[in-house]
């Protein structure tokens, strides 16, 4: 049987602004409507055995909207997915031997594993699933099997394969990899016609895959049986226990497995592949006019030449400019050099030193009952726009230094302020003083909007006490 499992995880940082620590790259959605996260389950189901599960290893804070991802891009899917929920950031390593303890345990030992990035963009999906089935046939056949793509430049950004002797007819034994290279190295590897980039996709069985870690990293797979034994999978979710979790090592498969262990295979990636790991990377998704110009949305280009321009709300002009790329969001416009696109991620580090919010959250923030958007946020007064999905509630919460005003914009709400329970209709509002008790809630099959206007001296997010939280976010 071969188990997809799909890694979403990862900041993107250098795909500032539209990518942040809140709302990742894998959730970046191109101009089809579709996500990075979302393309990539549909190449996954199209390979995937039709009994088989689909395995996400994501973060705990991603779990609702990999969900709505999912039922967009797949909804008739949702009985196939497992999810794997990490309580932190870790590196490859972990996340896979963990998924191959849960595949082995759930599946059996023998069940093929296809691990893909979220964030990979492959549009070819029948020359895919060819180099998918070359990989499982190496692959029931005890090789660790990664996929090397034939390098179009001489990249110093990714790591190499060097291609060994052939196994006929389906790829070739790897010889080594090797770390990213300086430009003359790369430029060498190119005109050898000996390596291949590093994709970071791979298919082994489950028990393969931990028998080389048995062998090759005994740490990380005793750590990792030691977080999986504390952990318990419930309906269809694998929520791993904290501190075990963190004890774990951070060291990525390439380092811990397959640079060390033995029955390695490369298979030839013979289709378009891109890891979108910049701007640049982005921009050629994009249709060029004749001065080299890529845009998206509302951009006006003026004796302007091989540009970028990505506007999300506003119009944005260029006037005599070249060789940039400019991103437009509701709150953060980037300015940049092409040649400065790994920059990028300094901007990120620069916020965060400042702790501002735009490292971490856009505009409109996701939540695992809706959304919202800031309207206003001054020093006297905050206001947000709140949308409900159907069946959804908000914690029963209080706050100690602001009260709250909601109007119903669309919809019916339900809302619970202090020992009263009631009903709001559109174009109604209620009142929640400081340190009382309120809740909402959507109790309709249809999204409802509010208006919230908080007022007070403080209105961070740690100003909310919840006291009961259906998803899991009250305090211990």
């Amino acid at each position: 049987m071969l188990v997809p499992v799909i890694l979403s995880g990862g900041a993107g940082t250098r795909l500032w602004p539209v990518s942040r620590r809140a709302y990742p790259k894998p959730f970046i959605r191109f101009p089809d409507g579709e996500s990075l996260l979302g393309k990539t389950v549909l190449r996954a189901l199209g390979v995937a055995d039709p009994a088989a599960p689909i395995v996400t290893v994501t973060g705990r804070d991603y779990q609702f909207i990999t969900r709505d991802e999912y039922a967009r891009a797949a909804p008739t899917t949702a009985h196939r997915h497992h999810y794997l929920l990490e309580p932190a950031g870790r590196n490859t390593a972990p996340a896979v031997v963990l998924a191959a303890l849960h595949v082995a345990a759930t599946m059996g030992p023998e069940a093929v594993l296809l691990v893909l990035p979220a964030d990979h963009l492959i549009v070819d999906r029948a020359a895919f699933a060819r180099a998918v089935a070359d990989a499982r046939t190496l692959a029931e056949r005890d090789w660790l099997v990664t996929f090397g793509v034939a390098p179009t430049r001489a990249e110093t950004g990714y790591g190499y394969i060097q291609r060994g002797a052939p196994i006929v007819p389906h790829g070739h034994e790897i010889a080594r990899f090797v770390e990213k290279p300086d430009l003359e190295t790369a430029l060498g590897y190119l005109a050898s016609g000996e390596y291949a980039w590093n994709s970071g996709m791979f298919c082994f069985r489950a028990g393969t895959l931990l028998a080389a870690a048995a062998s090759t990293c005994p740490d990380v797979l005793a750590a990792a049986r030691a977080c999986h034994d504390a952990s318990r999978f419930a309906g269809d979710t694998l929520d791993y226990a904290r501190a075990e979790f963190l004890a774990m090592p951070d060291i990525s498969i390439d380092y811990a497995i397959m640079e060390r262990a033995r029955q390695r295979a490369v298979v030839p990636a013979q289709f378009d592949w891109s890891d979108i790991g910049s701007w640049i990377a982005i921009s050629e998704q994009t249709g060029v006019d004749a001065q080299g110009n890529r845009t998206v949305g509302n951009a006006i280009m003026v004796n302007s030449r091989d540009c970028y321009v990505q506007a999300e709300g506003r119009t944005v002009a260029a006037v005599g400019v070249s060789d940039l790329t400019i991103i437009e969001t509701a709150d953060a416009v980037l300015v940049a050099h092409r040649d400065a696109a790994q920059d990028v991620k300094r901007v990120v580090e620069a916020l965060r030193e400042l702790e501002h919010s735009a490292a971490e959250h856009h505009v409109t923030v996701h939540r695992p009952w809706g959304s919202y958007t800031v309207l206003e946020d001054a020093d006297d007064c905050k206001v947000k726009r709140l949308v409900v999905k159907p069946g959804q509630v908000l914690s029963l919460q209080l706050h100690h230094r602001r009260s709250e005003h909601w109007t119903v914009v669309t919809g019916t709400a339900k809302v619970r302020v202090g020992d009263r329970e009631f009903l709001l209709q559109r174009n109604e509002s209620t009142y929640i003083p400081m340190e009382t008790l309120h809740r909402l809630e959507n109790p309709t099959d249809a999204d409802i909007a509010l208006i919230e206007v908080q007022c007070g001296d403080y209105f961070g997010e740690d100003d909310i006490v919840r006291l009961e939280d259906r998803y899991g976010r009250v305090a211990k």
